[in-house]
């Protein structure tokens, strides 16, 4: 920065004109209001120094800059070329502005620039992020000439949408693919719950000679298998991470912290999380202390939570799911109402549904059944399936009909199809002998066509996860399976055999 003042020196003193030069260099750090300066003292400015403007603050913002810079450009007669329209269509869609952008889609139109693939592909790009996806598809079917990135802005629209089948189909017909691609789907399955899909994509992914995974597909991952359990998958991810120098990104070092977490190597997760150090940010102190919570080190998760106020980190809501979470595993039902208290008090924080549901989980576990239902019917929202579901589990461990059938008939209206709560209302009714209403319960799912369905496991094994449901033969191994099994079946019966021959002959 020194340099460029003595070079503005300089040229001051000898006459010389840097300032396109300049105004260039200090917008790459950026210094808007040094450039803003220099770029006020020239009388004829060109297309150039606006593009360059413009593209920096559709990079770092404030995005409404390029708006108004597009306007001065407009009354002084300085025509926007493919470039300018590039740099406006994205600022349109970091400013969510669908009026704007379709507004300079119209001016765009009116240019002769629209074949520009660049231009347009950002303009595909502007509608996809803004959830247009009809005009940004209308678009992409329009072109003449495509390249990755096009097809790119397309995959991540319908990906960030939720529609991964299109987003999918997309990706299967692509000519040719890139980093960004695979990352695209792989984030898109794993931020839309489908998490196996995430992990398949990846492992997929590093067969690929021609393409590496960046620290955004890392830690567009970690979070896949995190949540499968998929620990071995996700270490061996870490090691790749390390080797790449991947571990300045807070993103994929808050992924690796998810990841110990979640799957309870509490030491390890500790230990990510010191190594993060002064750059951990909220999410890392949420990720800890709801693993420490979920996993049973209660009051440590409650220390780290002190922790984090005593340096000055605000919590937020999900914060308070990890306190309340920790009360509720820990017992403490008074410390859990006093966070649930100071959340709107003291932090200004208004509860959602999952603090309410934290706190009925609370309550229901210590048996306080008839405060969780007051607190049910206390809410300014309706109650989910979640908060119903989980009063009736409590119900089921204390064994209160009563309350149990209030519960059971929200969740028939809210889930009818679900037959967990028709099997759980049952358990309880024969618990309590009342056979009456273990058979009108098996009549209601009769009459409704509702069926008990299977329970499945997963298996993290060479590198991969397996789901397994019983006497399940969709597997492409399952042959060699179930022989293992009757090998060890039948070893089994051999060593009773034998046991039971070297009791008698004592």
């Amino acid at each position: 920065m020194n340099q460029l003042r003595q070079i503005h020196a300089n040229t001051l003193r000898n006459g010389t004109d840097f300032t396109k030069f300049l105004i260039n260099k200090l917008l790459e750090f950026p210094d808007f209001v040094y450039a803003h300066k220099l770029f006020d003292f020239i009388p004829h400015r060109t297309v150039f120094l606006y593009n360059k403007f413009i593209q920096a603050y559709s990079i770092h913002g404030p995005y409404n800059q390029c708006l108004y810079l597009y306007t001065q450009m407009c009354l002084g007669r300085c025509t926007p070329n493919e470039y300018s329209y590039t740099f406006l269509f994205a600022a349109c869609a970091s400013l969510s502005a669908p009026h704007q952008g379709k507004m300079l889609h119209s001016r765009f139109l009116k240019s002769g620039f629209v074949y520009d693939v660049f231009a347009l592909t950002s303009l595909i790009d502007m509608y996809a992020k803004l959830g247009l996806l009809g005009l940004a598809r209308q678009l992409f079917n329009e072109m003449g000439i495509k390249d990755v990135p096009t097809w790119n802005s397309l995959v991540a629209g319908y990906a960030r949408s939720g529609n991964m089948e299109a987003a999918s189909e997309l990706f299967a017909a692509m000519p040719a693919r890139n980093v960004v691609s695979w990352t695209a789907m792989i984030s898109g399955y794993s931020q839309n719950g489908r998490y196996r899909n995430a992990l398949a994509l990846f492992l997929e992914m590093e067969k690929m000679r021609d393409v590496k995974p960046n620290a955004v597909t890392v830690a567009s991952v970690l979070p896949a298998c995190a949540n499968l359990g998929a620990l071995g998958v996700g270490q061996r991810i870490e090691e790749y991470a390390k080797a790449e120098g991947y571990l300045k990104n807070i993103f994929v070092c808050n992924g690796i912290l998810e990841l110990y977490a979640r799957c309870g190597s509490i030491d390890r997760a500790k230990r990510m999380f010191d190594e993060i150090g002064r750059k951990r940010n909220l999410c890392s102190w949420n990720t800890l202390i709801m693993g420490l919570a979920v996993h049973g080190k209660c009051s440590e998760a409650l220390d780290y939570f002190n922790q984090m106020q005593r340096e000055g980190v605000a919590p937020d809501d999900i914060t308070f799911v990890g306190t309340l979470l920790a009360c509720t595993h820990g017992g403490m039902v008074q410390k859990g109402r006093e966070f649930f208290r100071c959340m709107e008090q003291k932090f200004h924080i208004m509860p959602k549904l999952e603090h309410y549901g934290c706190m009925v989980d609370l309550l229901g576990r210590a048996g306080l059944l008839q405060e969780a239902y007051n607190l049910i019917e206390s809410m300014p929202w309706k109650p989910d399936s979640v908060i119903w579901g989980t009063l009736l589990g409590a119900c089921s461990f204390h064994g209160n009909v009563e309350m149990a059938e209030k519960a059971a008939e929200s969740l028939f209206e809210l889930e009818p199809w679900n037959p967990g709560n028709y099997v759980i209302l049952s358990n309880i009714y024969a618990n309590a002998g009342r056979w009456d209403g273990v058979a009108k319960v098996r009549k209601l799912m009769k009459g409704s066509r509702i069926m008990k369905t299977a329970g499945h496991s997963f298996i993290e094994e060479g590198g991969q996860v397996h789901q397994f449901i019983v006497e399940d033969k969709s597997h492409p191994k399952s042959d060699e399976i179930y022989s293992v099994l009757g090998e060890v079946s039948t070893r089994m019966k051999l060593n009773i055999t034998d046991d039971l021959d070297f009791m008698f002959e004592e």
